[in-house]
């Protein structure tokens, strides 16, 4: 029997995901292990497409600093042109003799003028290069108030510091099993009120329309969905039972099927004084089938502390749960 036709009844679909139901329009996953749509954008330029905020904001740390660092030289190489362009002459107090010198002496009264320090021995004379230096302490005032305000933004960005391990599970749960996936916080921060949720997407032939791929959102109702505080590691768990897409899957049919897990995480940041979101998604590739998750936080040594492992987030060992899993046509005629 197709596995489309062998999906419980009683699972749930969802038709709220915001992914649509379009599967051959779909490209790869549509989350990232970052928890950021796997999307890409057309038809608007470049200017209209991108909230440069949004994306100095969330730019790695190195990355960010680069472009400062870049910019900052850059624009100041700019102006340097511009004072050799209008008349070196004009600037008094220069003491070298050469040209590539005097251009570096132009060079640094550039970010000298940039940054508004103005040591004094390079003063500009004439109007016109006044005028350029004038414009040019202008732009560095405008430019450090924006560097400063992306400074703020990235230090003060409610964030949920959560971490999910790389792989899902499908694990022994009470006289069965359960998709099993888990999250750690990984700074000093408190979270509390914690909601998580789960969506399955699956993208399965239908043989009643020869061989189309249907895709199905289905919500994976948790053991428990809420947490009043999240402090060390949180399992979290789908039962496979009737309720869930995965009632009737075989071993093989975990290995051939074609999908997407969706979790989304919300919680109460105390220091922020704000909601916090974490979303990230796993492909059927990414679940490993008969496996438990090692214990991640133990004792310290001298018994007054809890020791959270984060190196262990991932850690798993390997189970035999063919027993509680259904058989395929296949195994069971073997």
């Amino acid at each position: 029997m197709a596995l489309l036709k062998r999906i419980s009844s009683k699972a749930k679909t969802e038709i709220n995901t915001g992914f649509g139901t379009n599967t051959s329009a779909y490209g790869g996953r549509l989350v990232n292990k970052n928890g950021r749509a796997n999307i890409e954008k057309k038809g608007v330029g470049l200017l209209e497409g991108v909230s440069w905020y949004h994306t100095m904001i969330d730019l790695p740390r190195w990355k960010f600093l680069s472009i400062l660092l870049l910019f900052f030289a850059l624009i100041n190489l700019l102006f340097a042109g511009i004072y050799y362009a209008v008349g070196i002459e004009h600037l008094s107090g220069l003491t070298s003799a050469n040209t590539e010198a005097r251009f570096i002496d132009a060079y640094f009264f550039s970010t000298q003028t940039f940054t508004t320090v103005g040591y004094g021995r390079i003063n500009p004379m004439g109007f016109a290069t006044s005028a350029i230096a004038a414009i040019e302490a202008l732009v560095g005032l405008l430019s450090f108030a924006l560097a400063t305000g992306l400074f703020y933004g990235r230090f003060s960005k409610p964030e949920a510091f959560l971490k999910y391990s790389h792989n899902a599970i499908i694990a022994p749960y009470k006289d069965g099993a359960a998709f099993m996936l888990r999250i750690s916080p990984y700074k000093n921060t408190s979270l509390t009120d914690v909601v998580a949720k789960v969506s399955i997407g699956l993208f399965i032939e239908d043989e009643d329309e020869n061989g189309k791929v249907k895709s199905s959102f289905y919500n994976a109702p948790l053991e428990y969905s809420i947490v009043n505080s999240l402090t060390l590691s949180w399992t979290i768990v789908h039962p496979i039972n009737e309720e869930s897409p995965f009632y009737t899957f075989t071993a093989e049919d975990f290995a051939k099927a074609k999908g997407e897990i969706i979790v989304f995480v919300k919680a109460f940041d105390d220091m922020f004084s704000n909601e916090v979101v974490s979303r990230s998604s796993y492909l059927f590739d990414e679940i490993i089938v008969g496996a438990k998750f090692d214990p991640m936080y133990f004792q310290s040594p001298d018994h007054n502390k809890t020791i959270l492992d984060l190196d262990k987030l991932n850690s798993y060992t390997t189970v035999d749960i063919s027993s509680v899993l259904p058989v395929s046509k296949n195994a069971a005629t073997a």
